[in-house]
C-alpha cells in the first residue's frame, strides 16, 4: 500500500507513568519524539482513576509542544479498559496505544469504541505486538483500519510468552520483529521497537537502538529519559547519510534525460532517488525539532 504521506519523526517514544504529576511535568522538557503516558504497567489498581483524569488533563492541555502525546490504556477485558479507552478518545490524544492486540476484529472493536467517545480525526490508534497470537495475525492487525497508524512491539510480553530469555542480539524475537516490519511496510505505518530493561547498560541500549534502525524500525519506545539522546542521534540520519542523499539527487536532476546516472561511480536509479528523498525528508523533519 506504499509509506506514509508524511514522516512523523518517532525515533523516541518514551513512556511516562500516568499517576506521577513531576514526571508529566518533566516529560513537557525532555527532547522526546513522542510519549506514552501510561495507565498500564506503570500505574497500580488504587491509582488507575486517578491516573485516567491526570492524563487525559494532560492532553488537553497543550502543553507538550511538538512532542506526539499518547496515552495507553488498561488491556482489552480489564476493568478499566472500557472507561480508559473511552476518557482517552475524548481528551483527543495524538494516539491511543492498547496493549496487547491481537486481531484484526480488535482493531475494529477498538476503532468504533474510539469513535463512539468522540475522538477527534487526528486521534490515531496504535497497537501493542505483544503476544503469539498478535505475531500470526500482524499482517491483517496492521491492515485493519485506516485509523491505525503504528504498531509498538511489546518485547518483554513477547519474550515471556515465548518462555525465552534477554539475550544480547535478541535473537529469540528476530522472527516477530521481522514479521511485524514486513507488515507495518506493506500497509503503510509506523513501527516502534521495543524496551530496552537495563537503564545502566548504555553500551547495550545503543547497539539494540543500532539493531532496530538497520532492521528498519522508526524508532524505539523507550523507558527512561536518559535513552533519549542516544535514540534521537541513532534513528536520525548521520551527516554522511544526509550528504550522500543529496548528492544523489543532484545527480538525478543533471542527469534528467540520460539513459544512464551515475553519483562517485554508482549506478543511480529510482529506488536510490526514492532511499535519498526519504533521508533527506527525514534529516529535515528531525532538525525542525
Amino acid at each position: 500500500m506504499g509509506e506514509q504521506a508524511a514522516y512523523t519523526p518517532r525515533r523516541s517514544v518514551l513512556y511516562m507513568p500516568g499517576s506521577n504529576a513531576r514526571a508529566l511535568e518533566k516529560a513537557k522538557t525532555l527532547p522526546v519524539d513522542g510519549l506514552i503516558l501510561d495507565l498500564e504497567d506503570a500505574v497500580g489498581p488504587d491509582h488507575k482513576e486517578a491516573a485516567r483524569d491526570a492524563v487525559c488533563a494532560a492532553a488537553r492541555s497543550g502543553e507538550y509542544g511538538s512532542r506526539e502525546l499518547t496515552i495507553r490504556v488498561n488491556g482489552i477485558g480489564t476493568p478499566w479498559h472500557d472507561a480508559d479507552l473511552a476518557a482517552a478518545g475524548a481528551a483527543g490524544p495524538d494516539g491511543v496505544v492498547v496493549p496487547k492486540v491481537g486481531s484484526a476484529d480488535e482493531v475494529r472493536s477498538l476503532v468504533a469504541a474510539l469513535e463512539a467517545a468522540g475522538a477527534p480525526e487526528h486521534t490515531r490508534l496504535w497497537a501493542m505486538v505483544e503476544t503469539p497470537e498478535a505475531v500470526f495475525n500482524v499482517r491483517e492487525i496492521a491492515a485493519a483500519s485506516p485509523r491505525l497508524a503504528v504498531l509498538v512491539m511489546g518485547t518483554n510480553d513477547l519474550v515471556k510468552e515465548l518462555r525465552a530469555e534477554h539475550v544480547p542480539g535478541r535473537g529469540p524475537l528476530l522472527t516477530a520483529l521481522q514479521l511485524s516490519l514486513l507488515a507495518a511496510r506493506e500497509s503503510g505505518i509506523a513501527i516502534l521497537d521495543g524496551v530496552h530493561n537495563d537503564v545502566t547498560d548504555a553500551e547495550g541500549f545503543e547497539a539494540e537502538c543500532v539493531q532496530g534502525r538497520d532492521l528498519g524500525f522508526d524508532g524505539k519506545t523507550l523507558i527512561h529519559p536518559g535513552q533519549v539522546e542516544p535514540c534521537n542521534r541513532v534513528f536520525a540520519p548521520s551527516e554522511e547519510a544526509v550528504a550522500e542523499a543529496r548528492g544523489i539527487l543532484e545527480a538525478w536532476a543533471a542527469g534528467a534525460g540520460r539513459g544512464v546516472v551515475t553519483h562517485r561511480g554508482r549506478m543511480i536509479e529510482n529506488l536510490h532517488v526514492e532511499v535519498a528523498r526519504r533521508v533527506i525528508a527525514t534529516h529535515e523533519a528531525v532538525s525542525s525539532r
